[in-house]
Formats: C-alpha cells, sequence, structure tokens
C-alpha cells in the first residue's frame, strides 16, 4: 500500500520511501516498550506526525550542509521525518525527557539515520547555533521564538532566509504580530487534502531582533 508520503512527495529514492513506511512499525515497537506517543495519535502517525512533520518540506528543500535544530522534539517529530527526507543536512534533537530521547536514539539506530545527533536538554540551553529551528507545538509562539532566536545562524544558503520554522495550530497571526521578525504563514490545508489538516499552519519567522 502506497504510503501518505509518497502521494505528496513523489521523487522519494527508494531508501527514502522505505525509511517512511517503516517508521510506523519502528515506532509502534518501541513505543510499546517506552510510552511517548498516545495510543489515539501511534494509530494515525502518518498523518498526525509523520505527514505533519513533512510540511516544511513543502516550502523548503534544505540544502546539503544545512543544521537545523528541532526543539522540544518530543519523539522526534518534525526532526525524524525530516531528516530522512535531507539526508545531507544535520538534525540535532533537543527535548528535556530522556525516555523520548531513548525512542529517538532507538528509531535513529535502527534506520541508520546518521544526519541525527540527540540531546537530552532543555532546548533554551543549547549553546550551538542553526541555520533553522524547527518547533511543533512546544509552547505559545513568542515564548519560543523568545527562548531559541539567538540560536538562528544569521547568514544563510537556503532559499529561505535562516530562521523558525514554527508548525502551530488555529490562529497564530496576533501571536506573530508580538514577535519583532519577519514572517510568513501558510495554511497547511494548501498542501494537504486529510482533515486533520484544516486548522494547522506553518510560519516562517526571520530576520529576528
Amino acid at each position: 500500500m502506497m504510503h501518505l508520503s509518497e502521494k505528496y512527495f513523489p521523487g522519494l529514492t527508494p531508501l527514502q520511501r522505505e525509511r517512511l513506511t517503516s517508521l510506523e512499525e519502528h515506532y509502534r515497537k518501541w513505543n510499546a516498550l517506552i510510552n511517548v506517543i498516545s495510543r489515539k495519535d501511534i494509530d494515525r502517525l502518518d498523518i498526525h506526525h509523520i505527514l505533519h512533520s513533512l510540511a516544511i518540506a513543502r516550502v523548503i528543500g534544505f540544502k546539503p550542509g544545512t543544521s537545523v535544530m528541532d526543539a522540544g522534539t518530543g519523539g522526534g517529530f518534525p526532526g525524524v521525518p525530516l531528516a530522512i527526507l535531507f539526508p545531507d543536512s544535520h538534525f540535532t534533537l533537543v527535548d528535556s525527557i530522556g525516555k523520548k530521547i531513548r525512542v529517538i536514539d532507538q528509531i535513529k539506530a535502527d534506520l541508520d539515520l546518521d544526519n541525527i545527533t540527540t540531546l537530552n536538554a532543555r532546548f533554551e540551553t543549547v549553546k550551538q547555533s542553526f541555520d533553522f529551528v524547527t518547533g511543533r507545538a512546544v509552547s505559545n509562539l513568542p515564548k519560543f521564538c523568545a527562548m531559541v532566536s539567538d540560536r538562528v545562524k544569521k547568514a544563510g544558503f537556503n532559499d529561505l532566509p535562516n530562521g523558525i520554522l514554527y508548525l502551530t495550530g488555529g490562529e497564530v497571526e496576533q501571536e506573530v504580530t508580538q514577535i519583532r521578525a519577519k514572517s510568513e504563514t501558510w495554511p497547511l490545508s494548501d498542501f494537504f487534502t486529510e482533515d486533520y489538516f484544516s486548522t494547522k499552519k506553518l510560519v516562517h519567522l526571520y530576520n529576528l531582533l
């Protein structure tokens, strides 16, 4: 059966297809031992987690050598699916909850994803700088931005300016106006037809002050 990712990303390599298709099996295996994803979400992992994460790839194709911090990654989203899609970019997945990092480490080993580094830490304590910081419903947007904006490198080489790529839901316009930055917002219903995405959005914040 065709995985949903193939519907929206028809140019996947056989290895990318295999890895994305097997993610559900691997997450089910490790989630049964170390519970990090709710039963409701594990049953819709393809839409609620994998495809949702890949929305970022509808607005940017990370160029080789791009560095990304996935702040508050939870069970590894959006970082793990993006690492599969962009094997020549490096992803640092950060979460303060150790059991979540342990699951990611197992998935990373299972799928041989050598472009992922994990950190069991509060993401606001990370000292390195990155081209992009991703997040998914970690906190309200102004608070998240305040915690990570100084981790974004100034100079970039991708088609989008370096910045924050944040997946969220509901009305974000008022939150965006509180942030001293340039921004662009995309409704995910522009990219995906599934009902789940009707209220979901992706926000790109850049030229952060």
